[in-house]
């Protein structure tokens, strides 16, 4: 594919997955999309075979932009905490606009794009919240006696447990508040003394102070 014809089509899914963030997977049509993308749907079906077809793509293309941009906040984050707090930012950002029916519309209807989200959690999440688990303790900032290894399996079961947040707390429950609760835990309970201070003038920073972590 041609830079220009890639561009396009990213654009394209872009915009469709936002819209799927917002409604819902399952409620929208491919008719629905194409009104509400404003463009035929032949168009729409010179990018992508069908809606499955559609989904996979739209979530590799955000699994992907995850990746970039957590990458680079580790690569601009002062410390361990800061990097944290920078991961806690960009994913509350997007689950503020996640429809609650998204993730269990994924799970029963899109296997494939299923797998992507439960490869992308196990191989870069947890390596991502091992590693800064490792990078708190030689900063001095989280605790000695931690156990990196052990504390990002716990994080990883609470990540797993997010995932069924419908079934344990209902359908009204937000995904964003029960990230930061989720956060809040964590950061607690790796975090020394110093650590704690680090966290209340990281999150006084201007960009984190929506965020109720304290």
């Amino acid at each position: 594919m041609k830079d220009k014809e890639k561009e396009k089509s990213c654009q394209l899914i872009g915009g469709c997955l936002d819209l799927f963030m917002k409604f819902g997977i399952k409620s929208l049509t491919m008719d629905d999309i194409s009104r509400k993308m404003g463009i035929s749907k032949k168009t729409l079906y010179q990018f992508v075979k069908d809606k499955k077809d559609l989904v996979n793509k739209g979530m590799k293309l955000c699994l992907e932009e995850e990746q970039q941009v957590l990458s680079q906040v580790t690569l601009d984050s002062e410390n361990a905490i800061d990097e944290l707090i920078g991961f806690t930012r960009f994913v509350n950002s997007r689950l503020s606009d996640l429809h609650a029916s998204v993730i269990y519309d994924i799970q029963k209807y899109h296997p494939e794009s299923w797998r992507m989200i439960q490869d992308h959690k196990k191989g870069f999440v947890r390596n991502s919240i091992l590693e800064n688990s490792k990078r708190g303790i030689r900063e001095g900032i989280y605790r000695e006696n931690l156990n990196p290894e052990i504390i990002t399996s716990l994080y990883m079961l609470m990540m797993d447990g997010f995932f069924q947040a419908q079934e344990t707390f209902g359908k009204d429950v937000r995904l964003e508040g029960l990230h930061l609760e989720m956060i809040r835990y964590h950061v607690r309970g790796v975090a020394n003394e110093k650590g704690l201070v680090l966290l209340k003038e990281t999150l006084n920073k201007e960009e984190n102070n929506h965020l109720d972590i304290d």
